[in-house]
């Protein structure tokens, strides 16, 4: 397994493997590496000679700086992890200046308004931050394919927006949550919930289940009130938002329209830890 920590070395390999005609998947993720990375990394495998995923916590996209310092880095336990799957994967595992030079700053983005929705509207500049590092990652490692998890729905339909707006011939592949056996959506923030907030954390998955059952038969104003109500019985709980969205546009939808489809997304707080999660509707 092939480990780069800088651009130049990583761009040197991969011209060499381009020259020989083998297609580049990519995985990029910013470490803390669960089983819901390996599923990416197994479809990437499957659909291409060679495999880069890249390791960087990517300090523009937090507004929090406390969340940034506290954002697991377990970079030792993700490469064996890594190195177990497969010898085909390649890591670059760069440092801040490495990417962004001396000063980490993001360039301003348009997604056609997707990036004033839900986790937008919470967290100003976010995706700001996202699609710079992605940018600058397909840049570096200009790959055939790249693949992220549904979990952060927003996020792969800004990526989207953003290859199509910059006519990058990067082919985006969204790829199922990947849930443990209770239904929580693994997530490297997991590592930060201590074993009985994990047991309690299922609930939220349990909750959006709910609401996809009801979502036939109901009003959207109704299940809206059904998931927060059901919040307000856990105690460990703070429900930031539940909406229910187009999925092409994510504004939110207060009616049900014919041809649509439609998403319910949630994001809670357990114990200080913020846990996104997210279920098609119809």
């Amino acid at each position: 397994m092939n480990v780069f920590h800088a651009q130049s070395p990583l761009n040197e390999h991969l011209t060499e493997l381009k020259a020989n005609a083998q297609t580049i998947g990519f995985v990029p993720t910013m470490g803390a590496i669960h089983d819901g990375h390996l599923s990416l990394l197994q479809q990437a495998l499957k659909e291409n000679d060679t495999v880069v995923m890249s390791i960087f916590v990517n300090p523009t996209q937090f507004n929090n700086r406390e969340d940034l310092e506290k954002y697991p880095r377990t970079f030792e336990r993700d490469a064996a992890l890594v190195h177990g799957l497969s010898d085909k994967i390649i890591i670059y595992a760069p440092t801040v200046e490495d990417v962004y030079g001396k000063t980490p700053v993001s360039q301003k983005f348009d997604y056609d308004g997707l990036e004033n929705e839900m986790e937008g509207s919470n967290r100003p500049g976010h995706f700001d931050g996202v699609g710079t590092i992605v940018k600058k990652l397909f840049e570096i490692v200009q790959p055939d394919r790249a693949y992220f998890g549904e979990k952060d729905f927003q996020q792969l339909q800004i990526i989207r927006k953003m290859v199509d707006k910059n006519h990058m011939n990067i082919e985006i592949i969204g790829c199922p949550i990947f849930r443990q056996p209770d239904g929580l959506a693994m997530s490297s923030r997991n590592e930060r919930l201590s074993s009985e907030s994990k047991i309690q954390a299922a609930a939220i998955f349990r909750i959006l289940s709910e609401a996809r059952k009801l979502f036939a038969s109901h009003s959207i104003s109704s299940i809206i009130a059904f998931v927060e109500n059901e919040f307000k019985k856990l105690p460990a709980f703070q429900l930031e938002y539940f909406v229910i969205a187009d999925e092409a546009t994510l504004k939110s939808s207060t009616v049900k329209e014919n041809g649509k489809k439609y998403r319910g997304f949630a994001v809670a707080h357990i114990n200080g830890v913020r846990l996104i999660d997210n279920i098609a509707l119809n």
